[in-house]
């Protein structure tokens, strides 16, 4: 079902992106502001959606009744207690606003049947959402810190996508197991796996790199990556929230 957004300006879908609030400096400022970094912005925007910034405030998830598609932004960690876990020694930056805004726009998106870009935390936050767990380290998991190689930065590593799921199919990888190049920088990695989530690509570590809804073809579009695709050139998975958002229909796999 297409929602309120869907033609009221100039038929573009607006897509709504997870924002979040840290001490920030411009000019001769210096406060609290409500920060994404730009890259997610113009990505919607060139893939032909207009940017929705959502921060977390209470009720946030009520502005999905006037918007399109939702990408989940990458960031710091969860708080382990919603996962039953204690907190180890590496955890960093928890929001406890931003968990509850970003469990509920999520929650909220899946009653609306709204397309979903879950991106870094964000497929964090969707596999929490739905039972799963994290690995709160994963250089104590993997014996190395290739995820996240450079501070402050992103690195590269291959992700092997499996062939036959959605993904490879937005990404136009449809050979057997196709490797691509991912931009990457996260410490904390899917555990135990969701509910009615099936896992769509790897790293060479075996740490999963992406999932998607066990609904088939005819899912809803929710497809989440632990890389980060606004760092990169590719367009494809915006290009995909942006058709799924537009159609009011879940994207062909």
């Amino acid at each position: 079902m297409a929602a309120k957004g869907v033609g009221e300006v100039g038929g573009a879908p607006m897509i709504g992106i997870s924002a979040y609030c840290e001490q920030a400096r411009w000019g001769v400022w210096e406060a609290q502001a409500m920060v994404l970094p730009r890259r997610y912005a113009d990505r919607v925007s060139a893939a032909g959606g207009i940017p929705v910034l959502l921060p977390p405030v209470p009720d946030i998830e009520d502005a999905l009744a006037r918007l399109d598609g939702l990408v989940l932004s990458g960031g710091g960690d969860i708080d382990p207690a919603r996962y039953r876990a204690e907190p180890a020694p590496q955890l960093t930056s928890v929001r406890e606003e931003r968990d509850t805004a970003e469990f509920a726009l999520f929650a909220a998106a899946m009653t609306r049947q709204l397309p979903v870009l879950g991106i870094c935390r964000g497929l964090q936050v969707i596999n929490v959402a739905r039972g799963g767990s994290l690995h709160q380290h994963l250089p104590d998991v993997v014996g190395h810190d290739g995820h996240a190689p450079v501070p402050g930065s992103f690195g590269t590593h291959a992700v092997r996508v499996a062939s036959g799921s959605r993904l490879a199919g937005i990404l136009g990888h449809e050979q057997i197991d196709a490797p691509i190049s991912a931009p990457t920088h996260h410490h904390q990695a899917v555990d135990r796996l969701g509910d009615g989530l099936v896992p769509t690509a790897w790293a060479e570590d075996d740490t999963i790199e992406a999932f998607e809804l066990d609904a088939g073809g005819d899912g809803p579009f929710m497809v989440a990556v632990q890389w980060h695709p606004e760092a990169g050139d590719d367009l494809s998975l915006f290009r995909a929230l942006v058709s799924a958002a537009l159609a009011g229909t879940p994207a062909p796999a």
